[in-house]
């Protein structure tokens, strides 16, 4: 074989993983208990609810409803963080 079929060889830091800040663990721990907080929450509520709509009313299982509202929710939150990033 000659020595330029061989890869790169590469420094020993590059084969180690990269490390989290530990703000960046902190959220994904925070994230990761408002996804569980949220699920509990929204299985702790089955019920049926009246729902009414922009254009007319109708009868939905309390979990769409919440399920609905958070997806919404993180939608509208996400909409406006790429918009205020985009001022700056």
């Amino acid at each position: 074989m000659a020595a330029s079929d061989q890869p790169p060889t590469l420094p020993a830091e590059a084969d180690k993983p990269a490390r989290r800040t530990p703000r960046e663990r902190s959220r994904t721990v925070a994230m990761a208990g408002l996804l569980i907080l949220a699920t509990v929450f929204a299985v702790l509520n089955l019920g049926e609810v009246k729902v009414d709509w922009i254009f007319g009313s109708g009868r939905a299982p309390l979990i769409i409803v919440i399920v609905i509202s958070l997806i919404a929710g993180v939608l509208i939150t996400y909409a406006a963080e790429r918009r205020s990033g985009r001022r700056r």
